[in-house]
């Protein structure tokens, strides 16, 4: 990836809105809501994400993390940028989140804009949309309030890398997200990467007779992966999900999950179950299978999921800083 991929696709984009608009009539959030009252969020937001890109690369699929970690909780909120003991950001599953300076740094530049208007619920929304470059866009509904509240046991039911697809659909359609939401949005791991400490368990004494890998990873890949997390090893060392094709967004991610190259276990299990499996083949254009397009559907799912359980109108709040309740 580079700098220039934040340019915007009309074509896509202008299709995306079409599509954005039809699913959130009912939720509370249009796309423009900020037209008349602060204008430039969005070109600010953009460049801001653009900025910090620029100087690092992996704040990139940091913030489109960190957008699903948050709405999966109380819902598109923010609650995930309350600072204190015992808020959201210290439960486990989000100690490794990065990319809060950039959501600080456009809000600072928003207040200064625009003082009071931009929730920093809906710049995450905006950042996590302009962090997924090179080939994906869709126009981002707005008009999210922030939440005030922010527990990190409440971050237990985030889906977890060692979640069978049963749990892992339960926990989607809890949220109004169906299969192919699921599929759709675990494709996002087609950027960034995670540490040896979340899968290296596959590789050594996996079995139930207590030697060998996870099975339903290729052993050619078994080899390379012990190479680069040793049983002992740095368990920090951290390692690409989309193996051949961490830095780009695009459908590669499906095609090692059908070569059993899928990093995390959540992640393979989508090609070894037969509901999920159908849809991976889709992304890749299985002969026979109606073909989904990657960079179209993921914009689809992603503006559903921005609208999990949004707060709007009186509902919440305007945070002034979006670590603070105000």
């Amino acid at each position: 990836m580079d700098v220039s991929c934040f340019s915007q696709n009309v074509l896509l984009v202008t299709l995306l809105l079409a599509i954005a608009v039809s699913l959130v009539e009912s939720q509370g959030t249009r796309v423009g809501f900020y037209s008349t009252s602060c204008p430039r969020v969005e070109s600010i937001v953009r460049s801001t994400v653009q900025s910090h890109f620029g100087s690092d690369p992996t704040i990139a699929p940091g913030l489109l993390r960190m957008h699903f970690h948050d709405c999966f909780v109380h819902g598109c909120d923010a609650s995930i940028l309350i600072d204190g003991p015992g808020t959201e950001k210290t439960a486990p599953p989000n100690l490794l989140l990065r990319g809060y300076e950039v959501i600080d740094d456009a809000k600072t530049q928003l207040e200064a804009a625009c003082p009071g208007v931009v929730s920093c619920a809906d710049i995450l929304a905006l950042a996590a949309r302009d962090s997924v470059c090179s080939g994906a866009s869709w126009a981002v509904p707005t008009g999210r309030r922030d939440g005030t509240v922010s527990q990190a046991s409440d971050a237990a039911n985030l889906p977890g890398f060692r979640d069978s697809v049963d749990v892992q659909k339960q926990k989607f359609a809890a949220k109004g997200l169906n299969t192919q939401d699921l599929v759709t949005l675990v494709g996002g791991h087609t950027i960034g990467t995670t540490a040896c400490q979340f899968f290296r368990y596959r590789l050594y004494n996996f079995t139930t007779t207590g030697n060998g890998a996870d099975p339903s990873i290729t052993a050619a890949f078994v080899s390379q992966l012990q190479a680069l997390c040793p049983q002992n090893g740095d368990g920090s060392r951290r390692i690409g999900l989309d193996t051949g094709s961490v830095n780009r967004f695009d459908n590669s991610f499906f095609a090692n999950l059908r070569d059993g190259k899928g990093i995390l276990e959540s992640d393979q299990r989508l090609w070894t179950d037969a509901s999920t499996k159908t849809f991976v083949q889709r992304f890749l254009g299985i002969r026979g299978l109606l073909g989904l397009t990657f960079n179209i559907e993921f914009g689809r799912s992603m503006v559903k999921m921005s609208n999990i359980e949004v707060k709007t109108g009186t509902v919440g709040e305007i945070r002034k800083v979006c670590s603070k309740v105000n």
